[in-house]
């Protein structure tokens, strides 16, 4: 039986992203192992079939920490014999690229799930592409969770195009749709809806994601704040550490009795369904799974027109586009689909239709059952 091994740096990437296609993996056929910071509950959560081993990566910067997940690494390759490795995240993949190069490993799969590099400017930016280069040129293969992402690495010359591929339409895991059921969106509304009095008529704008200045924030507070009217914004997610939002228009926000701020909910579908349209006005993304996750509960979405969210949706099918880091252009969509209700419907309908055609769990993982062992084969 063939060993395949996925690194990533913490637990909460394989909890949020890679659990339904480890276990689908692990069911046929091969050995699947998973590598990264120590937790106590993984082993429950990725079940008896998957192996699991701890090894300590770093977040950010830190040299020594940095040559010890390396070493580390290398030394459970050399001794488990893997015959794929596949890494994700930033600081997990270079260590994992370096130490599988090290130790001999055959392939080594780099699962790319955006650009770091992008979110920085000047000497940290050329730095950060440096070392995005390092683990591109150390990688046998790159899988690309969006069209997009894989067309800029090409352009930005991080790999070639033989190099690089995507697997069915992308995404980092798909969309599980037992789990993410329209059949229960009216229900859910109510209960979401009800839990933070909340109207039946009231315009819901939703957010879900980390509350940080690159999500966008800034600018759908202001957005939000301009518009003079009674709708309401739902915010989903936790305030990230040096978010660098603008201090005066959270004031403002956290005043407002329009802006509900929810925190971080492990029931996110049910929050899509109390919304009237999600918005997602980032600055970066590798893909942007909450679009897709809202789209199939029939919930509309306003994107940034960026790499990742335009590969997770329509335009004026299932998504307004608009400009990166402008909130005049993410004010006017916001009023559009506000006072157009029927398209906003027709949308909702196609947004499910889309999703289950282009982004079912269970159809992605079996395009990655058959591209491991296309791999493993080669």
């Amino acid at each position: 039986m063939k060993k395949i091994c996925y690194i990533v740096t913490i637990p909460g990437t394989i909890e949020s992203f890679f659990v339904p296609q480890l276990k689908y993996l692990s069911e046929n056929n091969l050995e699947v192992y998973v590598i990264c910071s120590y937790d106590k509950t993984i082993q429950s959560m990725i079940g008896d079939k998957v192996k699991y081993i701890p090894v300590d990566i770093p977040r950010g910067i830190s040299f020594l920490g940095s040559v010890r997940a390396i070493l580390e690494l290398k030394k459970v390759f050399k001794n488990e014999k893997f015959d794929l490795i596949q890494y994700s995240t930033p600081n997990a993949s270079l260590y994992a690229a370096i130490a599988s190069k090290l130790a001999k490993c055959k392939i080594r799969n780099y699962h790319c799930m955006g650009f770091r590099y992008l979110g920085f400017h000047g000497l940290s930016r050329f730095i950060f592409k440096v070392l995005e280069k390092l683990t591109c040129y150390l990688s046998t293969n790159i899988e690309c969770v969006s069209k997009s992402n894989l067309e800029w690495g090409i352009r930005d010359k991080l790999f070639s195009k033989q190099k690089a591929t995507v697997i069915f339409n992308g995404s980092t895991g798909g969309v599980d749709l037992n789990k993410f059921n329209n059949a229960y969106k009216e229900n859910w509304k109510k209960e979401i809806r009800c839990k933070h009095h909340l109207n039946d008529n009231d315009f819901v704008y939703g957010f879900v994601g980390r509350i940080t200045r690159d999500k966008g924030i800034n600018e759908l507070l202001e957005a939000f704040l301009s518009i003079e009217n009674e709708a309401k914004l739902l915010m989903v997610g936790e305030f990230e550490d040096n978010n660098n939002l603008d201090c005066k228009l959270l004031e403002q926000a956290e005043i407002n009795k329009n802006i509900i701020w929810a925190g971080k909910s492990n029931l996110v579908e049910k929050y899509y369904a109390a919304m009237d349209v999600l918005i997602l006005p980032s600055y970066r993304e590798g893909f942007g799974n909450v679009v897709i996750e809202s789209e199939a509960m029939g919930t509309p979405v306003i994107v940034s027109e960026i790499p990742g969210p335009t590969d997770a949706s329509e335009q004026n099918k299932t998504a307004l586009w608009v400009k990166p880091k402008n909130s005049e252009s993410l004010k006017q969509a916001m009023k559009y689909i506000m006072i157009n209700p029927e398209k906003r419907k027709e949308m909702g309908n196609y947004c499910v239709k889309f999703v289950r055609n282009n982004f079912d769990e269970k159809l992605l993982n079996e395009e990655i059952l058959k591209r491991k062992r296309k791999l493993l084969d080669e």
